[in-house]
């Protein structure tokens, strides 16, 4: 899989109306898009996982179906019903989270990526780093172009990366109607 990413070693080239959840999809290792639990906005979790020392994660998920991938929330939810001392011991504590709040606007586009960059020096090979800048950026520019196309431009996008030692989650807040992740992707895929 890696290899056919190779082509996104840079932002800038993005193809210009973006590819969306073919972008998406091949970079995250769980890939999610789920309502809120107050019903108010949806969140996009992408979670990119590698290991510094060995294969990428990317490898790993060469020839796992993608329904597999998309099962990870539920797993997800069984594993928020642990007891808080189960939860404790089994989680991954986390080196750094960022947060940014901006205007669901293409322009700030720029400062979402700046706002990316202090990540950079982080114990993240720069291939993953390289891979999750380019899902934030489709992430983000899905949320301005479909989610809030019918919303103002004042209406807020929320953003955060948070750093673990073998992983890094991005999560992408909007207010656009929920939509059927899986389905999306099944239209966008040749059968």
């Amino acid at each position: 899989m890696m290899d056919n990413l190779n082509w996104l070693n840079n932002i800038d080239e993005l193809p210009e109306q973006g590819w969306g959840l073919k972008i998406l999809f091949p970079i995250a290792d769980e890939l999610s898009y789920t309502r809120t639990p107050d019903d108010r906005q949806n969140c996009l979790k992408l979670v990119k996982n590698y290991d510094s020392s060995s294969e990428t994660s990317s490898d790993k998920n060469n020839g796992v179906p993608i329904g597999e991938r998309l099962t990870e929330p539920i797993k997800q939810l069984k594993n928020s019903l642990l007891s808080a001392s189960e939860k404790s011991e089994r989680s991954p504590k986390a080196l750094k989270t960022i947060k940014l709040q901006v205007n669901s606007d293409l322009a700030v586009l720029e400062e979402v990526l700046a706002w990316y960059q202090q990540l950079e020096n982080q114990p993240i090979p720069k291939p993953i780093w390289c891979q999750c800048q380019i899902a934030l950026a489709e992430g983000f520019t899905n949320a301005v172009n479909h989610a809030h196309k019918n919303l103002p431009c004042t209406t807020p996008i929320n953003l955060q990366v948070t750093l673990f030692n073998e992983s890094l989650e991005i999560y992408i807040w909007d207010y656009g109607p929920p939509f059927d992740l899986q389905a999306e992707f099944n239209k966008t895929t040749p059968n």
